[in-house]
Parts: structure tokens; C-alpha cells; sequence
């Protein structure tokens, strides 16, 4: 139906609004807090970005972008996520030429086609920040920690950090091998995602959706006995970092992520009211990224925020403190003869940062002023025959009924 918005995509409705700026805002001071600054990126992408950056025979490339052929023939893909798209625009611009850190932060749409259910839609919105052009661990826990202070500063308890390590390219290997030997073993209870990616990525198996609880992953060997001193030294120093910084973690061996191109840290921030889907936050350390996508070896690390997940956790916990900004003013023509007059009162009250509006369909006194007590309007600038012939306004306070005349020329500093 042409009255429906397609399936996994949803309004935003005005109502609304004031949480999603709500939240928003919380991310700018944050970000401002930290140094990190904002970027904005295409919709779309060419679509090889993607398959190198996030890495084929993962649920995201295989199953999930939306891929189309534009006109010219060139293979395009709506973002599924934007990390891939930041590196990209770092590159193309040249933004490690000052040799510094840079620091990057998101707001924005990406897109996936899975089955839409709370918090997971196929279209959703992201927060997320990157680290771009250092390996210290120390920018790891920063990164944790803004993930960390954003969620706190809206409010939720309860949360859970976890975090892991996934290795590198020189260790990574070898726990790759003792996987695939162990896994071989059980590979009749293995779903068919999982025995398909048994050959081009067994890590992935440990955080299956079907088989996730089965004892035999809960048995399945652990990274720890296999990272190099490198590795090893890294996630210890990070551990170091968050408990300096006086934040709980637990350490879960099953937490891989879902995409290919994260390297040593990786973590992810729960909160399990939600249940299957408690998640609001998660990312890691991508090393090799930069590199893969076509630039010289650089570090990086970042994360993601689903938002339409944590406005359900705030919605759960009732914190949501946004509240509607109310107009200032509701002007009110009492005489058809003062409809020119009232406009001409409105635009100038706009152009002075005063917000007002007033009814256009030329309604009666009565309806303009239910109109006006519905708008959420401070005050009811009422306007007939006197008030035009002698250049005043009277001015009715909607919560206390009380009020008053006063010169036209006034109504700007009453206000202030």
C-alpha cells in the first residue's frame, strides 16, 4: 500500500522528535568533551568498499546490504554501517596529513536488510565515533569510555561492558586453525551458516544466533592461550586503562563481533532489561582496515550506538527527560478586520527569536483559543477592532487567565 511505509523503515513523527534531539544532544557534548569531531558521509557507497572493508562471508555482506546497479553500471550499496565509510573519507581527503590523531564522530542512517523486530530495523540510526592513527591502548579505553559516558549521561543503570581481544594477523591464525580442528569435530551440530563459515571464518561461530547456547560452543577453545606477547600486552594495558578510569568490565572469550576487520580489542556495552536484543553499544580496533581499503598501515579502533535501541532502554527505564519546548505565543485575531494586522504581528515576533503561530483557517474567537491552549503557548496575543485602531495587543496568560493591554511597540521586551 502506497499509505505504508515500506517494511523495516518507520516514521519519526513530532512527537517524537524532542527524544531523538534529546539524545542527540547528549552525543555533541560528549564528542565535545572528548575532541572529536563531526563528519558526514554518503548514503551510498560503491559496494567493493564494503566487501573489503567489512569482509565477505559475513552475515552483513552476504545477506544483509542492499546493492542496486546505477544507471552507469557501477555496483552501489546503501551503508550498512559507516565505519568503512569514515576511513574511506580520511583517505580521499587526506586527513592523516597533520600526522595527529583524528578524531571522528557520527549521526546518521544505515541500512540492512534483516527481519525487522524492536530496536533492529532495516533502516536505523547510528551514533559512532573513530580513532584514527594511533595503536595505543590507551585510545582503546577512551573510546570505551565515551561509548561508557554517553549511555551513563542519559540516565541508564545497569549496564554491562564487555570486552575481548580477537588477535592480530600474526596470532589470529593459529587460533583459527585450533577452531576449525575443534569445530570439524562437532560439525554435524553446526547450522548451515555456521558449517559455511567454518572454512572462511570459524571466529564467527561463537557469536551464532542459532547455535550460541549450545554446550559445545561454551566448550570451544579460547583466544587467550594463543595471542602473541603483542596481543597479550595490549589487552592487559587496556584493562589497566578502564580500571584507572573506574569502570567495571568482564572479560567474555565468545565476544567476536560481527565484522572481519577488527583486530585485538573488541567490546561491546549490554543492557540486559532488553533482553536478546541488549546491545545498545559495541566495536573494536580495525588495524589492518585502513590498509585493506587501499592506504598505508594505519591504527584505528571506534564504535557504534544503535539510537532506536537505547531510546527503547531509556523508554524502559522511563528516564527520558526531553521535554517539548512550548511556543511563546499563539496569536489570536478576534476581528476578521485584524487577520492582516495579526500576520504582520507574527513575523515580526519570529524575526525578534520569538516563536509564535496563529490559525489560518479563520476560525471563530472561541475555536482560535482552544487552539491556543492545545498549542502548549505561553501566552494568547489577542488582537480585535481596539487593539488595531490603537496599536496595542492584549495579552492573556494561559496558565494563570490573567491579563493585560499594552502598546504594540512593547510586546518584544515583554517577552525578554
Amino acid at each position: 500500500m502506497l499509505t505504508n511505509a515500506p517494511r523495516g523503515t518507520k516514521d519519526i513523527l513530532p512527537e517524537q522528535i524532542t527524544n531523538w534531539l534529546y539524545v542527540e544532544n547528549k552525543i555533541r557534548a560528549i564528542c565535545k568533551n572528548y575532541g572529536y569531531e563531526e563528519i558526514r558521509t554518503p548514503t551510498f557507497e560503491h559496494t567493493e568498499l564494503f566487501q573489503r572493508g567489512i569482509g565477505e562471508g559475513t552475515d552483513v555482506v552476504d545477506k544483509e546490504m542492499y546493492t542496486f546497479t546505477d544507471r552507469g553500471g557501477r555496483s552501489i550499496t546503501l551503508r550498512p554501517e559507516n565505519t568503512a565509510s569514515a576511513v574511506r573519507a580520511y583517505l580521499q581527503n587526506k586527513m592523516y596529513a597533520t600526522g595527529n590523531l583524528v578524531k571522528l564522530f557520527y549521526i546518521g542512517s544505515m541500512f540492512r536488510y534483516d527481519r525487522p523486530q524492536a530496536g533492529r530495523l532495516r533502516e536505523f540510526h547510528q551514533f559512532g565515533v573513530e580513532a584514527l592513527g594511533e595503536q595505543n591502548p590507551a585510545v582503546d579505553a577512551e573510546i570505551i569510555l565515551i561509548a561508557w559516558d554517553f549511555l551513563k549521561s542519559l540516565g541508564l543503570e545497569d549496564l554491562k561492558l564487555k570486552i575481548n581481544t580477537v588477535g592480530c594477523p600474526k596470532c589470529r591464525p593459529v587460533y583459527r586453525q585450533k577452531l576449525q580442528h575443534y569445530f570439524s569435530e562437532n560439525i554435524e551440530e553446526l547450522c548451515d551458516d555456521c558449517k559455511h563459515r567454518l572454512l572462511k571464518n570459524p571466529m564467527r561461530i561463537l557469536d551464532c544466533k542459532v547455535d550460541g547456547g549450545k554446550d559445545f560452543i561454551t566448550d570451544a577453545p579460547q583466544i587467550e592461550s594463543c595471542l602473541c606477547d603483542e596481543c597479550r600486552e595490549h589487552f592487559a594495558m587496556v584493562q589497566k586503562y578502564l580500571t584507572a578510569a573506574g569502570v567495571d568490565f568482564e572479560i567474555d572469550p565468545r565476544l567476536v563481533r560481527g565484522l572481519d576487520y577488527y583486530t585485538k580489542t573488541a567490546f561491546e556495552i549490554q543492557y540486559p532489561p532488553l533482553g536478546a536484543q541488549s546491545a545498545v553499544a559495541g566495536g573494536g580496533r580495525y588495524d589492518g582496515l585502513i590498509e585493506e581499503i587501499g592506504g598505508n598501515p594505519t591504527p584505528g579502533i571506534g564504535f557504534a550506538a544503535g539510537l532506536e535501541r537505547v531510546l527503547i532502554a531509556l523508554e524502559k527505564q522511563t528516564v527520558l527527560q526531553a521535554e517539548k519546548v512550548p511556543l511563546d505565543a499563539f496569536i489570536v485575531a478576534a476581528d476578521e478586520n485584524a487577520d492582516v494586522y495579526a500576520f504582520n504581528l507574527l513575523t515580526q515576533l519570529r524575526r525578534k527569536n520569538i516563536s509564535a503561530n496563529m490559525d489560518f483557517a479563520k476560525r471563530s474567537l472561541k475555536a482560535q483559543m482552544k487552539q491556543a491552549a492545545k498549542s502548549g503557548a505561553k501566552f494568547a496575543l489577542i488582537l480585535g477592532e481596539d487593539e488595531v485602531k490603537n496599536s496595542t495587543v492584549t495579552i492573556k496568560n494561559l496558565e494563570t487567565s490573567e491579563q493585560e493591554t499594552i502598546l504594540l511597540e512593547n510586546i518584544a521586551q515583554m517577552f525578554k
